[in-house]
């Protein structure tokens, strides 16, 4: 009988958290803030003293455009670091961390799967350090300083029919999605509408994952749009004068965690901001801490490379000025079967033909890291339902399109898995030096900007706006923000902006009807298809199975 992931982690014996900081070469006496005997931060003056060290090698984990359960690409992460250090690299894995929305609805947990796992796994999958929650605290007490402002006079001038910042809670639950407040007469406050983001869409947590230092999250912050005035100016959180204590609020979630795989190698998972409507990406606090830490970085981005490797490259990398030095691009059997026209209930059973022309997606994003310039290699993250037959044709394929491949088995085996790959990816970097070059520029427009890489990432003809969308085109450039970098929200099913639309769709259109200003986060998010901030529940969530033994043991999160 397979055993399940939590089933592996629980039997899995943990090292001190100290050992693990020490093998990383920091005090553990000094170096790291204890949450625990398993888990520890990285304070401010540790990461401020690292920064004299030389700096690491980047692997960037990315996919295809995945299934519903996803592709196992933090396993793949996971599983890649174990496997680098079990050749003696000096390795250090940084990754986002799971929000309890997903965790509890249909996507599971991330901490990776089988023996390719970070652990403590309950609790990274639950509450962890706390992170989240700062972060829900800070949201929600800058919705509260607002309607107090408005009821306390208005002075900035606020006009209650434009306040864009939305309250937040880390679960699924679309009955928040619009609500009203302030009801009961005038002790109570002004009513309004409002409605609530799932805590990972909050841009706080976009400012948090792409801020540098406290002083850089203190002014990110300041710069984050609230509000717009009765003459339709912008207010920021500088105007309502609270971006102190919002920093205050998430003075420790700044600090990177310290966590370890089931093999014992260093983990640093923290902030997780969600690949379709957000940037989705772990900070970059823990990215250059790591980098300063060890000689190989194994990070990873959200969904496929047509959304989290996207973001990385453009709005990321941006920001750590460290471009990845090798790419690794994660496809499943079932995933290229699903692309290629098979039924999503029957994954598990053999059909060649269905893979055959699956394989156009996996053809779309290799293009896709080749236009970027970065050097790559394709990771087969085996599952036990995949056939002999199946995996060599996937194989002969890359074979005969010269495209570098790895069958990947760290589910089953652990670092063991994923030699293969990690000599693959050594082999890669060794080679010298990438050519990596964004898809847009600066100087372009946010249109020209939205259109590249709709043209060149997602392969549509050409990109449709909303007159909604047209309208705040204008006013975005009037406003000074036309020279940010773009955050697409789309699903992260399909190449196209329709969740439906599988495999590599030709003669397709984006239609944007919206844009968010993220101004403290450094980005425009341009809104497509049916993508909602505020996602909802299955109709049989993942809670469904969960529970708790009497010795306090979590029964099935996965």
């Amino acid at each position: 009988m397979v055993k399940s992931d939590i089933e592996i982690a629980q039997e899995a014996t943990m090292l001190p958290i100290s050992d693990i900081a020490e093998k990383m070469g920091l005090d553990k006496e000094h170096d790291i803030e204890l949450y625990g005997r398993y888990k520890a931060k990285i304070p401010f003056q540790t990461i401020k003293r690292l920064e004299k060290n030389d700096t690491g090698k980047l692997i960037l984990v990315t996919s295809i455009n995945p299934t519903p359960a996803g592709e196992g690409k933090s396993t793949v992460t996971v599983g890649l670091g174990d496997a680098l250090n079990q050749l003696h690299k000096n390795t250090v894995i940084a990754m986002r961390e799971p929000s309890l929305g997903p965790t509890m609805g249909i996507k599971g947990g991330a901490t990776g799967g089988g023996y390719a796992q970070v652990l403590p796994m309950e609790d990274i999958n639950l509450h962890f350090t706390g992170d989240i929650h700062a972060i829900t605290t800070a949201n929600n007490a800058l919705a509260a300083f607002i309607d107090n402002h408005i009821h306390q006079g208005n002075e900035c001038n606020i006009d209650q029919r434009r306040i864009v910042w939305k309250r937040c809670v880390d679960l699924n639950d679309r009955a928040l999605r619009n609500v009203i407040v302030g009801l009961g007469g005038p002790v109570q406050g002004v009513p309004r509408e409002d409605g609530f983001d799932i805590t990972v869409a909050s841009e706080i947590m976009a400012v948090l994952c792409l801020s540098k230092s406290l002083e850089d999250l203190k002014h990110r912050l300041s710069k984050m749009v609230v509000a717009y005035t009765r003459d339709k100016m912008p207010v920021t959180v500088k105007d309502l004068g609270v971006e102190g204590a919002l920093t205050l609020l998430l003075r420790d979630a700044l600090k990177p965690n310290l966590v370890q795989t089931i093999e014992g190698t260093p983990a640093l998972v923290h902030g997780g901001p969600f690949a379709n409507i957000a940037h989705g990406c772990n900070s970059v606090m823990a990215t250059n801490t790591a980098l300063k830490l060890a000689d190989y970085v194994v990070t990873e981005s959200g969904f496929g490379a047509d959304l989290g490797a996207e973001k990385f490259l453009h709005i990321k990398t941006m920001v750590t000025e460290k471009k990845p030095d090798a790419v690794v691009l994660v496809a499943t059997i079932r995933a290229l079967k699903m692309h290629g026209g098979q039924d999503k209930k029957e994954l598990q059973y053999k059909n060649e033909e269905a893979l055959q022309l699956g394989l156009s997606n996996l053809k779309k994003h290799i293009e896709t890291i080749e236009q970027f310039g970065l050097k790559f290699v394709v990771a087969i993250n085996r599952f036990h339902t995949d056939t002999e037959m199946e995996i060599q044709l996937l194989e002969s394929w890359c074979e005969q399109h010269n495209i570098p491949v790895s069958l990947t088995e760290v589910w089953e085996k652990g670092g063991k898995g994923g030699i293969d790959l990690a000599k693959n990816v050594i082999n890669l970097i060794e080679q010298g030096d990438t050519s990596f070059t964004p898809l847009y520029d600066e100087s372009d427009t946010i249109s020209e900007k939205i259109t590249k890489v709709a043209t060149k990432v997602y392969g549509a003809t050409h990109v449709d706006f909303s007159v909604k969308a047209k309208k705040q085109l204008v006013e975005y450039e009037d406003a000074g923000w036309g020279r940010l970098p773009i955050c697409m929200a789309k699903t992260q099913y399909s190449l196209s902006d329709n969740p439906t639309v599988l495999g590599r769709p030709e003669n397709f259109s984006i239609t944007i009807r919206e844009f968010i200003p993220k101004i403290g986060a450094g980005f425009i998010v341009a809104l497509t298809g049916d993508v909602m901030t505020m996602p909802g529940l299955p109709k049989k969530p993942a809670a469904l199975n969960m529970d708790i033994d009497e010795n306090g043991n979590a029964v099935g999160l996965f």
